[in-house]
């Protein structure tokens, strides 16, 4: 077992531990009223504390996400926890299993930031990162400027650091125009929550630009809405497969932690997300901390990214369960 010297630390996202419906290719067969996700969610968060997680992610599209988080956070007292939180989605499902339609609104306005605010500063103090949840050139949020004002009002108020969550084939141009904004000189954005992984590698090269700022660097979605397990529906990913099982034998740990270990030697983010849903997924993803991949092991983990646009489309299909 190797010993992990990489700086970055697993945090814990709250999306799969908020709602009972989630993006994914595997669900997992449990009890999904409200009463039993809240015990479920409060047992993952002690076992994560337990084991050095410090950092929480979540948002309001997340069901009773923020709510879980910050009953969690005042029970415990715990003074050494960061959070982060987002803005501009609405969780609309109502906890109903099998919603039809989607599960989710987005809405970037200056009224919703302030509607959702009202909510979300309750996770104060230990509230560090307030992102625009997936920012796109569609939604015209990164020149909105009656936003961009009001976000700075709150970093210079409260001293949190401003970010973005990015998503879909535009990543690597959403940031990199989010990088440039400026209001009356003063930098706007200080993070950036960005998805990354075997398969979708487009955005590297503005990774690069976001550390070489000196801004805070935070990876979700690193085993690809559960692609990177074999499934039958993806023969493409044969290769990906052989490798990720072979290195996981090697490194005597789960596909699961070989792929957060990919993701914190390749690119050394503050943080890569565990979307673990049960104490089992977290532990199974915690074992990334017990060893590092060689360069050749990561090199011949890169060489498995497809297309960012069929990335995408395949990830448009995977159903909400």
């Amino acid at each position: 077992m190797t010993e992990n010297t990489s700086k970055t630390q697993i945090g814990l996202g709250m999306a799969a531990l908020g709602r009972p419906e989630y993006i994914n290719i595997d669900s997992l067969d449990r009890d999904k009223s409200e009463v039993a996700f809240k015990a479920n969610a409060f047992k993952v968060l002690d076992a994560a504390y337990e084991n050095g997680v410090r950092y929480f992610d979540t948002a309001p599209s997340y069901g009773k996400g923020e709510e879980f988080l910050k009953n969690w956070n005042d029970s415990r007292k715990h003074t050494d926890v960061i959070l982060g939180t987002k803005w501009g989605y609405t969780y609309v499902a109502n906890w109903q299993l099998g919603y039809e339609g989607a599960h989710e609104v987005k809405e970037h306005s200056r009224e919703k930031l302030i509607e959702q605010w009202e909510v979300s500063q309750y996770l104060l103090p230990s509230l560090e990162y307030y992102q625009i949840h997936s920012a796109t050139f569609e939604s015209k949020v990164l020149q909105n400027k009656p936003v961009l004002e009001k976000l700075l009002e709150l970093k210079r108020m409260i001293g949190l650091k401003i970010g973005i969550s990015t998503s879909g084939p535009n990543q690597k141009e959403v940031i990199e125009n989010a990088l440039q904004i400026q209001i009356d000189g003063e930098v706007v954005f200080d993070s950036f929550q960005v998805t990354y992984n075997m398969l979708e590698q487009a955005v590297l090269p503005v990774l690069r630009d976001i550390k070489l700022q000196g801004k805070k660097l935070i990876i979700k979605e690193a085993m690809a809405n559960g692609r990177v397990f074999k499934n039958d529906k993806y023969p493409q990913y044969q290769s990906l497969y052989a490798t990720l099982e072979t290195l996981a034998e090697k490194h005597q740990v789960g596909v699961d932690a070989v792929a957060l270990r990919y993701v914190m030697d390749a690119i050394q983010p503050d943080y890569v997300l565990s979307g673990a849903a049960d104490i089992n997924q977290l532990e199974q993803n915690l074992n990334a901390n017990s060893f590092t991949l060689n360069e050749e092991e990561l090199a011949e983990l890169t060489k498995e990214k497809v297309n960012s646009k069929v990335y995408w489309e395949e990830r448009s299909q995977l159903s909400w369960d």
